[in-house]
């Protein structure tokens, strides 16, 4: 863990949990963590923290935790790394503009195209963009993108998930998936011009498809993965199917991360209700993740 040892004491004794926190020795060689014991790379907070109200004083802190996890997993330190949720705008109010966590850790890990994975189970949904307001998507509906983040989808799930011939369902961005141009031309004459060029490179890309048709189970049983073309096309659909156990991944890092499916939630912070099983779920398919690429 990587964080201020006095908010997690304060936290566990507000929540009246056993805890016992343990300095993180880099040279120690790694045991397994007893019950109610956590090992703790110590960051300060800039401010007392107050359930529920975050204050800009401590976007810094927030920033700096990243960055150790960050260089810590890439010089092979840690396995992965796991993310809590974060309120952005307390990080972009603090002075460092934070879209999200994916676009941060890919400009600290130098990567252009990161990609947005959320699984649930065997389903799993891949953003073609990520935290981009609706207007300004389809200009990034280019070849250029689609290529781009194609080639890190298929790449990955090969390395990550051991999917030796990805089948990635590829969405419209229209409805009908632009009903032959009538309802929009980009599928016409930017989405399926690309595919076709990557089938020829061997990608096996099915699409573009209309999206209200493509969560259906007999779709999904011929897919590995579906590419959404924006957030909230694929993501309510697979948060229905696995709120709370879904585990969202971000592909095309040189490190491994996964994080929940979730948000702050902040009207449950201090209260002792929330559902920690997407956090579990993440956890383990980190694990899972970690171990698979070793061998």
């Amino acid at each position: 863990m990587i964080g201020d040892p006095e908010l997690l004491r304060s936290r566990a004794e507000l929540m009246d949990i056993p805890l016992w926190l343990t300095d993180y020795d880099e040279a120690a060689d790694p045991e397994p963590g007893k019950a109610g014991e956590l090992l703790i790379a110590p960051v300060a907070m800039g401010v007392p923290s107050v359930p529920g109200s975050p204050d800009p004083a401590n976007g810094p802190y927030v920033v700096e935790t990243l960055k150790r996890a960050v260089q810590g997993c890439l010089g092979a330190e840690f396995d992965a790394l796991v993310t809590a949720p974060v309120q952005k705008s307390v990080v972009t109010e603090s002075g460092t503009p934070f879209s999200g966590h994916t676009e941060f850790l890919a400009s600290l890990c130098d990567v252009d195209a990161p990609v947005m994975l959320l699984c649930a189970g065997t389903l799993r949904v891949a953003l073609l963009t990520t935290h981009l307001a609706l207007a300004d998507v389809p200009a990034q509906i280019n070849e250029a993108q689609i290529s781009a983040i194609c080639r890190v989808l298929v790449t990955d799930l090969q390395r990550l998930f051991d999917i030796e011939s990805p089948r990635i369902a590829v969405l419209g961005l229209n409805p009908h998936a632009g009903e032959a141009g009538q309802l929009g031309s980009e599928e016409r004459d930017v989405i399926e011009p690309t595919l076709e060029k990557l089938r020829l490179e061997g990608f096996n890309l099915i699409g573009p498809l209309p999206a209200d048709s493509a969560f259906t189970p007999a779709s999904l049983d011929n897919f590995d993965a579906i590419l959404s073309m924006y957030h909230d096309q694929g993501l309510p659909v697979l948060k229905y199917a696995g709120f709370g156990n879904a585990v969202n991944v971000t592909l095309g890092l040189p490190i491994i991360r996964t994080s929940v499916d979730h948000g702050t939630a902040l009207e449950l912070a201090g209260t002792g209700k929330a559902d920690n099983g997407s956090m579990r779920a993440a956890l383990q398919l980190a694990e899972e993740l970690a171990l698979r690429t070793r061998i």
